[in-house]
């Protein structure tokens, strides 16, 4: 990798009606597809990444539902440091396109630059931090006595791949920014399988347990941190990555931090709620309801991921369209991006409603939980169709650069609905435990609605009228 590498800045290559990465051209549908359907399969191959770890954790024998349980705790302090990879790398990534929809090269890679630079400053001080305060952090999140040492073991190996975690994740946005959805995807391929492949190995056959999963996962991330980065620093990369552009430039890394506030403040609603569910569903249910809650995080993940990839498909397709002024472009983007996440959504919720313990079977097999964990995702996934309302809004408000926008309804379904009820529905006439899983469907309706609603209200009829603030 020579990250010293030179490019001419004075000029963006051209792009024809046959070239690929010009989103300017072509079928929007195809466009989108084109970079979605990579992604959505990069998206689940990191579900498969993120929850392979809880699959065979699950399955130990004598201690599965501790053990799942104690994986389960560590989940916000890995989302903390999922909301700063979101800070610089989808903050950076819809500026990147923007700038290169404009013509304006010499800024794209300065973009590309200091979004790097970002991700390895904030991952170096979330490593010492999280390690240092690792304990009290964890009982806070709900960790009992019985469940700590599972929780502990995992997280203080994890931390030591942080900054693998943030430089992969991180920049491979700016591949797929770029058009390369394919070698986006490989990215977390190369990683995913070799975490499968690992993860049996260390856990099982070398008997290592919740250390060898998270061991299983460093290894596994630092291989798809030295693949994104030969990428980005070679020869078919559009724009690469070069040390002549790292240098800070505050006022480039406060418009990437007000673009990327939206999915860092996402990530930070969704650890807190996860904090909040835990220690609510501790003190209500005890530890099993806690793992019950892992079981349901696991499946909400692979649920969320494809529409996820859809609309991360579609940013820098919207994102280069107005910086172009393509407007009409711009509105068949999000008409298409929002129906298919509404028809995938409505398909999984009848999968769930037809065969809730396929999914609990896939993470713990204890008769207990599986008849706790039933009725409990039943309540926790209805109507989760309505979601697809808060992503299609949400990445609307994202690609086209409305950070108080994108910011609010990042807050609204999660810190101002969610943790208030998560709080108080339990105490509402006996619900306890129930009262935690009704508190995501009501935020699916609310939040949804109001921030799809709102798009439309705002920027749909600006679209219309050629504005473009």
């Amino acid at each position: 990798m020579n990250l010293l590498h030179k490019n001419n800045t004075n000029a963006l290559p051209k792009a024809n009606s046959t070239d690929t990465h010009d989103f300017g051209e072509g079928s929007i549908s195809g466009n989108i597809l084109r970079l979605a359907i990579p992604m959505t399969l990069a998206q689940l191959i990191n579900v498969l990444y993120n929850i392979i770890d809880r699959i065979y954790i699950g399955h130990l024998p004598d201690v599965s539902t501790q053990a799942l349980t104690g994986i389960g705790l560590t989940l916000p302090v890995i989302t903390i440091i999922t909301a700063f990879t979101n800070l610089f790398g989808m903050g950076g990534a819809p500026l990147f396109s923007m700038a290169r929809g404009a013509g304006e090269p010499a800024r794209a890679r300065k973009i590309l630059g200091n979004s790097f630079s970002m991700l390895l400053i904030s991952g170096g001080i979330l490593m010492i931090l999280c390690y240092l305060f690792k304990r009290p952090l964890l009982y806070l999140f709900g960790a009992s006595d019985i469940t700590y040492p599972y929780a502990n073991a995992y997280i203080s190996l994890y931390l030591i791949g942080t900054l693998f975690v943030m430089i992969s994740l991180g920049m491979n946005n700016f591949i797929n920014a770029q058009g390369f959805g394919m070698t986006g995807m490989l990215t977390v391929s190369i990683g995913a399988v070799l975490n499968l492949i690992l993860d049996p190995l260390f856990i099982f056959v070398l008997h290592m347990g919740v250390r060898g999963a998270a061991l299983a996962t460093i290894i596994s991330q630092g291989i798809s941190a030295i693949w994104v980065l030969h990428f980005l620093t070679g020869k078919k990369a559009i724009l690469t990555l070069s040390l002549a552009y790292m240098k800070l430039d505050f006022r480039l890394v406060k418009e990437i931090c007000a673009l990327g506030l939206a999915g860092f403040i996402m990530a930070i609603t969704n650890g807190s709620v996860q904090i909040v569910c835990n220690a609510t569903l501790s003190r209500y249910g005890g530890d099993l309801y806690v793992g019950i809650m892992t079981v349901i995080n696991s499946v909400r993940e692979i649920i969320t991921m494809p529409v996820t990839g859809l609309t991360s498909g579609a940013q820098p397709v919207m994102s280069f369209n107005y910086g172009a002024r393509r407007h009409a472009r711009v509105k068949s983007a999000i008409k298409f991006t929002t129906i298919v996440c509404i028809l995938f959504s409505c398909f999984m919720w009848a999968l769930l409603l037809a065969f809730p313990r396929f999914f609990i079977h896939m993470f713990n097999s204890e008769p207990e939980l599986l008849a706790e964990g039933v009725p409990a995702m039943h309540l926790y996934f209805f109507g989760i169709f309505m979601m697809s309302l808060q992503f299609a809004g949400q990445s609307t408000f994202t690609a086209l650069g409305k950070a108080k926008q994108a910011v609010f309804f990042s807050l609204l379904r999660k810190a101002i609905i969610v943790i208030p009820l998560t709080l108080w529905l339990p105490t509402v006439s006996g619900l306890g435990t129930n009262g935690v899983f009704l508190a995501e469907p009501v935020s699916n309706f609310i939040g949804g609605t109001a921030c799809f609603v709102t798009m439309i209200f705002t920027v749909w009829r600006k679209l219309d009228s050629g504005k473009q603030k």
